[in-house]
């Protein structure tokens, strides 16, 4: 598990005014949604440092078993680490019970363990896969409270993709109207939160089957500079100089030896 022996450390030394480094998170924008044969989960590609994009391609939809997948949204070092943790307890129980892994069983597992830290693991996952109980959709939050919804949003931008579900949204989708709202809901995301941007992923869980699309479409495109930023010599005009002595030119004129014991 997770080490947090040095929290009291931070907090006092932050109280003295230590500039604490700032971890990378990953902004984000994710999503999910539960169509007539399966789920469908979406998420943005950035990851952020404070106010600095640390990642354009920050993968933010994570195995956990053949049939179980989940988006992470908070500091991109816990969702990994928690991802992978459960992916690894969800094949140990395949291996042991000779069955496929259910949804709710992945669930159990992160909330769980997410409750036992209360909250100091920042992640906040959206869980979704299809077992013999048919789809399912969670999002878990992160000191362990978790819902299950047909349609759900979380991140930074959850708020924008949520209107677009809220919209779009209609029981009984097929897979090509659930991949295109949820297209459209990571994209209002991107367009209008600051800490999610560049591509759209996209996951595709069926029963026995899973479909990545990685990148489903690229939303932030780079630009070409508008203009050339090369100045010709003489185009600011220099007032004083100073000659630079190498320091082959500089010349021993005392040296001394000191012993240390």
């Amino acid at each position: 598990g997770f080490s947090l022996e040095n929290c009291r450390r931070n907090a006092f030394l932050a109280k003295q005014g230590a500039e604490m480094p700032k971890s990378r998170k990953t902004g984000t924008t994710i999503c999910g949604v539960i169509f007539n044969e399966g789920v469908v989960l979406g998420a943005d590609t950035r990851a952020t440092g404070g106010s600095i994009v640390c990642d354009l391609n920050c993968e933010k939809i994570h195995y956990i078993a053949d049939n179980v997948y989940c988006c992470g949204a908070g500091t991109a070092a816990d969702t990994e680490f928690t991802t992978k943790m459960i992916s690894s307890k969800m094949e140990l129980l395949k291996l042991r019970t000779g069955r496929e892994g259910r949804v709710i069983s992945a669930l159990r597992m992160l909330k769980q363990y997410l409750f036992r830290y209360q909250g100091h693991i920042s992640a906040a996952l959206v869980l979704g896969g299809v077992d013999v109980n048919g789809p399912a959709l969670y999002t878990v939050y992160p000191h362990g409270s978790t819902d299950k919804l047909p349609y759900v949003t979380m991140g930074s931008g959850s708020l924008a993709a949520m209107s677009v579900f809220e919209d779009g949204f209609k029981m009984g989708m097929n897979e090509e109207e659930a991949k295109n709202l949820v297209f459209h809901a990571i994209r209002a995301g991107i367009v209008n939160d600051l800490g999610s941007g560049s591509n759209v992923d996209i996951t595709v869980i069926r029963k026995g089957n899973v479909e990545v699309f990685r990148p489903y479409q690229v939303v932030c495109k780079k630009s070409e500079r508008a203009g050339d930023y090369t100045f010709p010599v003489g185009t600011t005009v220099v007032t004083s100089s100073t000659e630079m002595v190498p320091f082959s030119a500089l010349t021993v004129t005392d040296e001394e030896v000191m012993e240390i014991s």
